[in-house]
Formats: C-alpha cells, sequence, structure tokens
C-alpha cells in the first residue's frame, strides 16, 4: 500500500493540541516545519495572526511559546509537512456560483433563498478545499433575477468569513435603451448593496460602446472596479473597449476571451488590462454560444505582449461546462500542458496574478506576507500539478481545509511496496 496522505483532522504527531475554537488546527501560532518551498529549500515557516511572522531552516524558529502561568502548554500548534510544497495559495478570479452544479438537475428547483445560498457556500468550500482562499463569483442580476441571487452570495459571503474571502461581480444582461432600464437602476442597487465590482457582457447589449460608458459611470460612483465578460471576436470592438476601459486601469479585468484573434493583445496591453482566462473550455455562463477552447497561441501572445493574465475555472458543473471543476490547480495544469506558461507561470497564473486582478496583496513564503498559503504533497510546481492531490489550506493564518488522498494497491510478493500503517 502506498499513501499520499495529509495530516488527519485533530492533534497529529508533533503537533500541540488546539486551544482555540478552531476545530481543524491553532491558537494565535502557527509553526509549519520541513516544508519544501520552491527553490527546493527545506525550512520551517512561523505564522502569527494573519501574517508569515518568519522563515527560517528547519529547526531554527524555536519551540513555540508557552501561555502565561502554564509552561507546559503552548499556544499554538505545529505540523510537519514533510513530503510537501509549500506555495501561496491560490485565487479563484472567474466563477458563476449562482449557476453552480445546474448541470445535473432536470427540472431547476425554485431559487429560493435558502437554496440559492445553499448552492453558492457549497461551491465556495469546494473551491476551498482545493486551495482558493480569495474567489470572485460573477451574479446576474435584473431581468428575472432582480437582486435574489446577489442578496445569496453576499448571505454566503457573510457566513464564509473566516474560511475564504467571497467577492461579487454585479451583472446585469442589459445596460442602453429603454429595454435596460431595468439594468442600470438594479446595477446602481447591487453596488450599494455590497457587490465588490460592476461587470456584464458588452456583446450582448445591442449598443456595447453604450453598455461601457454606463458601467464606468456606475463603477465610478461606486469607487469599485471593473470585470467584464468579452469573447473578443471583433478586433475593432475589442479595441475601442480597451481604449474606453483604459481610464479605470488598473482597476480593469476581462475575460475570457477564446475567440480572441491574433493581434488583439496589443491593444489590452496598451490599456493595462487585465485578463482572466478560462483554460477548462474557455468558456462560462456569462457567454453565449459553443463553448471555444483556450488557444495555447493566445496565452503566448497576451503573456510576450506583457499583459497581466489569470486563470480560473470559469464554471462548476453548471450549463457553461456540466463536468467544470473548481481546482486552480487543474487551470495551472491545462495551462502548462498545451505548453502555453512553464509549470512556474502557470501557478502564478492561478495564485498571485489572480490576487493581483482581485485586489489583493501577492504573497510569498516569507516574512510580513500575508498567510495565505497551501501545502501540496509534491517536491516541486511540476510534481504536484501533475498530481498533487492532498492539501493543507491556509487562510488569514488559520488552517482552513485539509484534504487527504491514500491510494491503496492489492498485496504482492513481486514488489516491495511502500507501506503506510493504518490507523490503529
Amino acid at each position: 500500500m502506498t499513501a499520499d496522505s495529509a495530516p488527519a483532522d485533530g492533534p497529529h504527531q508533533g503537533e500541540e493540541p488546539a486551544r482555540s475554537g478552531n476545530p481543524l488546527g491553532h491558537g494565535p501560532v502557527l509553526l509549519l516545519t520541513n516544508a519544501r518551498l520552491t527553490d527546493g529549500r527545506l525550512v520551517d515557516v512561523r505564522i502569527s495572526g494573519d501574517r508569515i511572522q518568519a522563515v527560517g531552516t528547519c529547526g531554527s524558529l524555536g519551540p513555540l511559546p508557552a501561555l502565561p502561568g502554564a509552561p507546559t502548554t503552548t499556544t499554538g500548534a505545529r505540523i510537519d509537512l514533510s513530503g510537501y510544497l509549500l506555495l501561496p495559495a491560490p485565487a479563484e478570479p472567474h466563477a458563476h456560483y449562482d449557476a453552480a452544479f445546474s448541470a445535473a438537475l432536470q427540472t431547476p428547483p425554485p431559487e429560493t433563498p435558502a437554496e440559492l445560498v445553499r448552492r453558492v457556500t457549497e461551491a465556495a468550500l469546494t473551491a476551498l478545499g482545493y486551495g482558493a482562499t480569495a474567489q470572485r463569483t460573477h451574479v446576474r442580476i435584473a431581468d428575472v433575477h432582480g437582486l435574489r441571487r446577489l442578496e445569496a452570495v453576499l448571505t454566503a459571503r457573510q457566513a464564509l468569513r473566516g474560511l475564504a474571502e467571497l467577492q461579487a461581480v454585479a451583472v446585469p444582461r442589459l445596460l442602453t435603451g429603454r429595454a435596460g432600464a431595468d439594468g442600470r437602476a438594479q446595477l446602481r442597487e447591487a453596488l450599494k448593496l455590497g457587490a465588490t465590482a460592476a461587470g456584464g457582457c458588452p456583446d450582448l447589449d445591442p449598443d456595447p460602446a453604450g453598455y461601457v460608458q454606463v458601467l464606468l459611470e456606475a463603477a465610478r460612483e461606486a469607487d469599485c472596479p471593473v470585470d467584464l465578460h468579452t469573447a473578443g471576436a471583433d478586433p475593432g470592438q475589442l479595441a475601442r473597449l480597451a481604449a474606453a476601459l483604459a481610464p479605470l486601469r488598473p482597476r480593469v479585468t476581462i475575460g475570457p476571451l477564446s475567440a480572441m484573434v491574433p493581434g488583439g493583445a496589443a491593444a489590452l496591453a496598451g490599456a493595462g488590462l487585465r485578463v482572466a482566462c478560462l483554460p477548462q473550455n474557455g468558456h462560462c455562463v456569462g457567454l453565449e454560444g459553443p463553448p471555444m477552447a483556450l488557444r495555447t497561441s493566445l496565452v503566448r501572445e497576451l503573456t510576450e505582449a506583457g499583459v497581466s493574465l489569470s486563470a480560473g475555472g470559469g464554471a462548476l458543473r453548471d450549463t457553461g461546462n456540466p463536468v467544470g471543476r473548481a481546482d486552480p490547480l487543474e487551470a495551472a495544469y491545462l495551462l502548462a500542458g498545451g505548453g502555453g506558461l512553464g509549470p512556474e507561470a502557470a501557478y502564478e497564473a492561478v495564485s498571485n496574478q489572480a490576487r493581483i486582478a482581485l485586489g489583493l496583496p501577492p504573497v510569498r513564503v516569507d516574512a510580513g506576507f500575508p498567510a495565505e498559503l497551501l501545502a501540496v504533497r509534491g517536491d516541486s510546481v511540476a510534481g504536484v500539478l501533475a498530481g498533487g492531490h492532498s492539501r493543507l489550506v491556509i487562510h488569514s493564518g488559520r488552517v482552513v481545509s485539509r484534504t487527504s488522498a491514500v491510494r491503496e494497491f492489492a498485496d504482492t510478493v513481486a514488489l516491495a511496496l511502500p507501506r503506510q500503517n493504518t490507523p490503529g
């Protein structure tokens, strides 16, 4: 029997018992030992609060501090990460949680507040289990949807505080003319209600340029970012879109651009726009038409032009992709496996580039940086993208999720297989 496993829940060998209400973990201080970094070093990492306090050679950071008056009881936990690669935590820059899991439904259930909150929460926790401690979901508003989907996302966001950071993008279908009056009103109301960003798809409005202008006015009033859908199939329209959005840079993200023709990257780079691509199938429910797979040449063109490129899932078993997954390492694997990016750059696209697109600071495994980390069983970025299943997720300095994968083979006398003792 061979195993690829993370420590099980509860106290572990070499780990002090928890002294807080965190069922997965630790008190004010967390010490990660024997972790491998991407440069090959083995280190210990001390985390205090929501920041990395120190990184040093194995055994150099000393014991955990003791509770005052109780010298045999420490204020934190020690977790041995032998066999794990420690990385900045990934982020999900482009999700559609209000539509998650809808592909398998023969008859969609009524969109009650409780059902919507359940769906969004389950989707966010699924992504968190894979390592995404920060997530952005696009949410349909106006038309028949009103604001109920957004309200469900905001309710889930509050419930998930301390576990993950969830952002919401308000997405009206129409914004121009008489038909767009409801969308204009609901967009402004959504931003007042707490939506993080203004979004939508200009391609679906009869007046794409007018759509963008309305959106920009609302974003300026609310002092919020813009995150837009576009397939990018029309070079002239894409150039006009980039020019219109340029004054709001760097607070603008567009994607997935799966239909962008060669030559479009220069306009995006000149306007300083960020791009969120969708490597799974280049498509999401925010667009119309059949999926159009993300081209490797497009990834290369964007990166060679200097465009800030992040990558997301786009779909979690919804009608845009019935087999869609919420695993950032899957998105990075597809970028690297297709030859568009090397493994390290591919992981950067789902981690720090995705965080920056969400307006969050980048992360390094170094003192002073946010304690947003992912430990994955493996010895290199290429190794974890090829099959890192066991994971430990840290958000705001706290272990918020653990996943253990154990692989077993039938007994044989022909081969001496490595073994793992089963819990007794």
